[in-house]
């Protein structure tokens, strides 16, 4: 039974504090897990390897360690802009923390690792739907490759892991999350919240136009962060194979539509204003989301529009705390 899959083990959640991180951290507290241990960047800095050996340290004291499973959500992440001017950092950062929190779990004997990657692992023209077997049929999207490219890495880790050592590690790939309590921070976030905070906030100005970027051709598949959490989890219990596997919903949407629902959804009146100077990013993205069905029997739950509608009502019950 699933549900007992928790009793007695040790959960280590790196990222446990942040957007999908606190999801998940419920959807383990849900499914019965009652030692979990979030660590805090201000007591480990998962880009030093001295701090990793720290933390396996303190928490596997009196432990044993084929109990505790590792859930590696940790990241250094950001939109098209942020990648564009910090891509040594978005590589470097990555790659350390994902190849040393998974050679040090091997080391201690840990029982299990999930290492959760990203759809900008994918090469930049993957036929659509995206299957995970052409992973590796050409180079990312540039803006965002090197940050791709060093999350993927512990794909090939896990597996040479595994051949070698027998290590039980699995990596999975989730595809642009959205819902409550995203980083809404125009600066640094992602295309829901920066769309649904530029249309509140423009609705609320009276302003006729809302900018947006590119030119609303691209398409993009969302997962609702909740259904993210419960793909993880489940794939903690059920999952011990070493093929990669996508987490998605499934539903593609272009750009231009996503915009058109914020506005719907914002009532906002006026005009989307198209800035096609500004970069597009990948042309099409869609998972094939068939193998999560076939090896461990998940499927997300929450379509688009109910979770876009969560999101807004979120966003604006929470204004006041959003830098």
């Amino acid at each position: 039974m699933a549900e007992n899959f928790w009793q007695n083990k040790k959960v280590i959640v790196t990222g446990g504090a942040g957007f999908l991180g606190s999801f998940v951290i419920e959807k383990l507290k849900q499914r019965g897990a009652t030692d979990i241990f979030i660590p805090r960047i201000e007591n480990y800095n998962l880009v030093d390897p001295n701090d990793i050996k720290r933390l396996y340290a303190d928490t596997l004291a009196g432990v044993d360690p084929k109990n505790v499973v590792v859930i590696h959500l940790a990241a250094n992440v950001g939109g098209i802009g942020a990648n564009r001017e910090h891509p040594a950092d978005f590589f470097y950062d990555n790659l350390m923390m994902g190849v040393e929190l998974m050679h040090q779990a091997y080391k201690n004997g840990i029982g299990k690792f999930v290492a959760i990657g990203t759809v900008c692992a994918y090469p930049k023209f993957t036929p659509v739907p995206f299957k995970e077997d052409d992973l590796w049929i050409g180079y990312p999207e540039e803006t965002n490759a090197p940050y791709g490219l060093a999350k993927k890495m512990m794909l090939v880790q896990a597996q040479a892991y595994r051949q070698q050592y027998g290590f039980n590690a699995i990596f999975l790939l989730p595809v642009n999350l959205y819902g409550p309590r995203d980083n809404f921070n125009l600066a640094t976030s992602h295309v829901i919240p920066a769309l649904i905070r530029k249309a509140v906030e423009a609705g609320e100005r009276g302003e006729r136009e809302l900018l947006a970027w590119g030119d609303g051709s691209p398409t993009r598949e969302f997962l609702y962060v909740e259904d993210a959490a419960d793909g993880i989890v489940t794939a903690a219990e059920k999952y011990n194979g070493d093929l990669p596997v996508n987490l998605g919903s499934g539903y593609e949407i272009s750009i231009k539509d996503l915009t058109e629902m914020v506005a719907k959804l914002t009532d906002f009146q006026g005009n989307i204003v198209w800035q096609t100077d500004k970069p597009n990013g990948q042309p099409r993205r869609g998972l094939d989301v068939s193998r999560a069905k076939e090896l461990f029997g998940w499927s997300a739950q929450v379509s688009f529009e109910e979770g876009m509608r969560r999101t807004i009502e979120w966003f604006k019950a929470n204004r006041d705390k959003i830098k």
